[in-house]
């Protein structure tokens, strides 16, 4: 639905306007821009490995769980950058024609999503705690005048998404590693 929503305010009028509005609102109240969404994007990946050394058991190993990380990383990259290219759409800033979807919020919500998979076992506040995050990292691409709406809205189906595959791609990743070593 997210990603569908994204592509549908590639050529839909009443997004574009309301993109428009809400970039325009934006940049009327901003005095400087703050770069922490060039860092926070990768805090829920950071945290699938932190949590576990400060005690918190995860649902996998590390082994495990980096295969994992590793094979929706990949999906991820290729399918922001596929649309990327093909998309061409202009940053609000008008710095370039690669808008849609956000890499970065992307990112975020990619590894938001392996948080909850992860420990919501030992809490579904761990994982919550990786979608503030991961919203907070497309709110501020939106602050700093990077990304539309409907960019940050795809961006968070396909990081979502491709943690999702990771998980059901894992099955076939993990054999093929197995395959390798033999």
């Amino acid at each position: 639905v997210l990603i569908g929503y994204g592509i549908i305010g590639l050529e839909s009028g009443q997004i574009k306007g309301f993109n428009s509005g809400l970039s325009q609102e934006v940049r009327e109240h901003i005095d400087e821009k703050i770069s922490i969404d060039d860092f926070s994007q990768y805090a829920p990946m950071a945290s699938l490995y932190a949590l576990p050394a400060l005690g918190i058991k995860s649902k996998n190993n590390i082994k495990d769980k980096t295969i994992i990380m590793a094979t929706s990383y990949i999906l991820m990259g290729l399918t922001v950058n596929a649309f990327k290219q093909t998309a061409s759409v202009e940053r609000p800033d008008e710095s370039s024609l690669n808008s849609f979807p956000s890499g970065h919020t992307a990112t975020a919500f990619m590894g938001a999503e392996l948080m909850m998979q992860e420990f919501k076992h030992q809490s579904v506040w761990y994982g919550i705690a990786g979608y503030v995050v991961a919203a907070g990292t497309g709110a501020f691409r939106m602050y700093n005048n990077r990304h539309w709406l409907s960019d940050v809205i795809a961006g968070a189906g396909i990081g979502i998404l491709s943690a999702k595959a990771g998980y059901w791609l894992y099955p076939y990743t993990s054999k093929m590693k197995k395959k390798k070593k033999t």
